[in-house]
């Protein structure tokens, strides 16, 4: 059964749509990858806090996108799949070139992410190990002399025996 039965000019031009819209949102929600990054390196956690926040909301913009291409293709009985997009696009290369970008976007936007990932991590160890250090310091208090040198607790008397 040829396509055009399945699927019509309207989906076909919706398809079409969805994936100039995914391209466009995946080169902001890279800027915004990119921003974050600045920011990781820079250890700017105020201007962290409020772009998380405009880059959870441009994933689920992105995410919705994805969602709305794979349901108009399931409708018509077809795949969410390369092959797919590349039968049904290939009269129009332009709209198959735009998927190709889409798909260039997304492998960008997962290596981006993951750099960022890693600069994250690399945070919160660094995070963890001070707060190690804070916590060990506060189990063991230094004690100074009157001289305000540091001696090691311990070896004075006990309190309540004489």
């Amino acid at each position: 059964m040829p396509l055009k039965l399945i699927f019509g000019p309207a989906e076909l031009q919706r398809t079409a749509l969805l994936i100039e819209a995914a391209a466009i949102q995946l080169k902001e929600f890279i800027a915004l990858l990119d921003r974050e990054e600045t920011l990781l390196v820079e250890d700017d956690s105020d201007e962290l806090d409020a772009l998380t926040k405009e880059k959870s909301e441009r994933f689920r913009q992105l995410q919705r996108l994805n969602d709305d291409r794979a349901l108009l293709l399931a409708r018509g009985g077809m795949k969410h799949d390369d092959a797919t997009m590349r039968r049904l696009f290939a009269r129009l290369p332009r709209v198959l070139a735009r998927w190709d970008e889409v798909l260039e976007l997304a492998s960008q936007a997962r290596e981006r992410n993951l750099i960022n990932g890693n600069l994250i991590a690399e945070h919160v160890r660094n995070n963890q190990a001070a707060l190690t250090a804070l916590l060990s310091a506060a189990n063991h208090p230094q004690l100074y002399d009157a001289g305000g040198h540091s001696r090691p607790t311990g070896g004075g008397r006990i309190l309540g025996y004489a």
